[in-house]
This record gives C-alpha cells, structure tokens and sequence, in this order.
C-alpha cells in the first residue's frame, strides 16, 4: 500500500510540502462519497481542472454516521477510499474522523478549496485559512438531480418488499 494514493494525514503533509517545493497548485475538496455517482464525479473534475493536483478529504465512517445519521454510510470508508482513488483526476484521498475537515485543511493549507455549489461560501470550512494564506475557494455547481440520497430512494423503492 506504500504506492496508494490513500495516506494518512501525516503522510499527506510530507506530499504537500514537496508539491509547493514543486510550485504545484494543490486543490483540496471533501465529503462523504457515499455512493458514487455521476454528481461526484463531475465536481471531482471540475475540482481537478483548478490546480495540479487533487487531494480528497474522505469523512470516515463515524463522521458520516454525525453528519447523515445511523443508516450511513452505506459503503464503508476502506472500500470508498479505494475507489475514490482509482479516479483519474483524484491524486490523494485522506480520511478524516471528525465532523469537518477543519484539521486536514489547517495543516495542508491547499491553494484552491473547492466545495459543491450547495454551500455559501461564509459555510465553508477552512475557507479561512486557506483566503489568508493567499488561496482561493471555488464552488462548484451541482449536477441536478444527482445526489446519493436520492440513488438510496431509487433502490428502496425499487427493491421494497423482495
């Protein structure tokens, strides 16, 4: 697993301090992932095309179950790890067990923090830090009707009953 694009936050810090020896631009974004779908991957895209490199702070499955309640995640968070890392365009993922990633980005301090559109910008997270370091925060518009919850209905209904 040395070669994985997961790490731990310790880890991830030594790769970001040779990302900024490099100049590269690193954008930070975050969230469940629960299942993915269409919606995440295009914000991962979008995220990407803002920087160099692409680092994902992954809610680990505790803070899923503080934030979306007891019946998530659905997925746990080694698997979701893992297949956030096979994307293309995500270069790290890191999971976090808190409720907000305020740690990972207080101690990565990325040069672009992207977050999906559903946010204002005064809710994000770390937004902050990241302004008075010099960085910029992006948000980027979601893809309508895609959403996890709404694939959790879908097989619900679909299943009920079999």
């Amino acid at each position: 697993m040395s070669h994985s694009k997961v790490k731990n936050l310790r880890q991830l810090i030594r790769v970001r301090h040779a990302l900024k020896r490099q100049r590269k631009k690193v954008v930070f974004t975050n969230g469940c992932f629960d299942i993915l779908h269409r919606g995440h991957i295009e914000c991962l895209r979008k995220a990407k095309s803002f920087g160099d490199v692409l680092m994902v702070g992954l809610n680990g499955d505790s803070s899923v179950r503080k934030i979306k309640g007891d019946k998530r995640p659905i997925l746990p968070q080694g698997d979701r790890a893992e297949i956030l890392a096979s994307l293309e365009m995500v270069d790290y993922v890191v999971i976090f067990r808190e409720k907000t990633p305020f740690k990972v980005i207080a101690s990565l301090v990325p040069d672009v923090l992207a977050k999906g559109g559903d946010y204002k910008k005064d809710e994000i997270v770390g937004r902050d830090i990241v302004e008075s370091a010099g960085g910029r925060v992006v948000r980027i518009r979601q893809v309508p009707g895609r959403s996890t919850k709404g694939v959790i209905r879908k097989i619900a209904r679909r299943y009920a009953g079999t």
